[in-house]
């Protein structure tokens, strides 16, 4: 059976983490010190790399090569050529155990927990626990965890994984180092995508990459797993290719709508919108993204300088056609138009005829 994309190019070292630069110098200056905390709590959107960087962890913490060499270990990284790197690398490693919260939520488990916290490691120095999820523990379960997070034995590290912070209780995180993963910008999902496509010589056209990266929506777990998926069809992959797959409109597509949309031209806007139905288009996801769209529309002619932070989650190509729209837009007329948008939205959700609330909105809004 083949490795999914996302765990065949799961990070190695900190130097190859993407869009977590600064949580990855502190993680190697700490390594350098030797001065690694006994507990973490690592919190953010799903796919942004927090198990990638417990495992990073539980690696420098055991890694043979840092340990008998001194020059090495200022680089602050594992060296991923050692037995204890590939035992952990490939989930085989007795002492580094990564436990679900969310099927072993109860106290019972944490009590397990903590006996075997208190074992000292089978064949490594340091043995760590990854609990992922850690926000479904429940209350009584954190309770028991209390004493253990304060003062772990020596030997035991802890790493939570969570991406409900507000879920954990001040007690637990106050007892870690807590580090806050962000979601990716879009350029560096379509950098690593590159990067996979050119490994596996597979043959994507950049607008497909731009679309599989946006409908990831800052997880590179989730853009990894899509271009799997959109891969395995074989042949040279486009966009029209992706949108079908995922029944998601691209970027183009909103912002060919959305042209339609600010020239008022009702016909052209109706005949789109049936056009996308008929195309098997998910109107709902399509309404989300024109929301967002307009948004960003809006936001950009009010305020210039959101210039910068729109860069993050938009292509160059894309960025400059929302500026020249930008400048098109009627603040007092179209705020109207997003009101009736998100309004349809809700009703289009729970519609069994979910064009016809966007049909709707759109007419109140451009007819005479």
């Amino acid at each position: 059976m083949s490795l999914a994309l996302y765990r065949k190019y799961r990070p190695k070292s900190f130097s190859e983490l993407h869009g977590q630069e600064e949580i990855a110098e502190v993680l190697k200056n700490a390594a350098r010190k030797e001065k690694i905390a006994h507990a973490y709590l690592f919190h953010g959107p799903r796919g942004t790399g927090k198990t990638t960087v417990a495992r990073l962890i539980a690696k420098v913490a055991n890694c043979e090569t840092r340990k008998r060499d001194p020059a090495f270990r200022s680089s602050g990284e594992p060296c991923n050529t050692c037995a204890r790197c590939g035992e952990i690398d490939a989930g085989r490693a007795l002492d580094v155990v990564e436990i679900d919260a969310a099927s072993n939520r109860g106290i019972d488990e944490v009590r397990s927990l903590k006996e075997g916290i208190r074992l000292s490691p089978s064949s490594y120095d340091r043995k760590v626990f990854i609990i992922d999820e850690a926000h479904m523990l429940t209350r009584e379960a954190f309770n028991a965890l209390l004493k253990t997070l304060e003062e772990p034995p020596a030997h035991a590290m802890l790493v939570l994984a969570t991406t409900e912070y507000e879920k954990i209780p001040a007690t637990i995180s106050s007892r870690c180092q807590r580090f806050h993963f962000k979601k990716l910008p879009l350029e560096e999902i379509i950098k690593k995508l590159r990067r996979v496509v050119g490994a596996e010589k597979f043959q994507v056209a950049d607008d497909a990459l731009e679309l599989i990266a946006a409908s990831a929506e800052g997880s590179l777990r989730d853009a990894e797993s899509l271009l799997g998926q959109i891969t395995s069809l074989g042949g040279k992959t486009d966009a029209a290719a992706v949108e079908k797959i995922i029944g998601k409109a691209g970027f183009g597509r909103t912002a060919s709508f959305s042209e339609l949309l600010l020239k008022s031209d009702l016909g052209g806007a109706l005949k789109y919108l049936s056009e996308l139905d008929e195309g098997g288009y998910n109107l709902v996801d399509f309404n989300k993204e024109l929301i967002h769209y307009w948004r960003r529309l809006l936001a950009l002619g009010f305020d210039p300088t959101l210039e910068k932070m729109m860069a993050r989650e938009l292509t160059q190509k894309e960025l400059a056609t929302l500026k020249t729209q930008s400048a098109l837009v009627d603040h007092k007329k179209h705020l109207g138009l997003v009101k009736s948008l998100i309004r349809a939205y809700s009703e289009m959700r729970y519609s069994p005829f979910a064009i016809a609330p966007l049909e709707i909105a759109i007419i109140e809004n451009l007819q005479a």
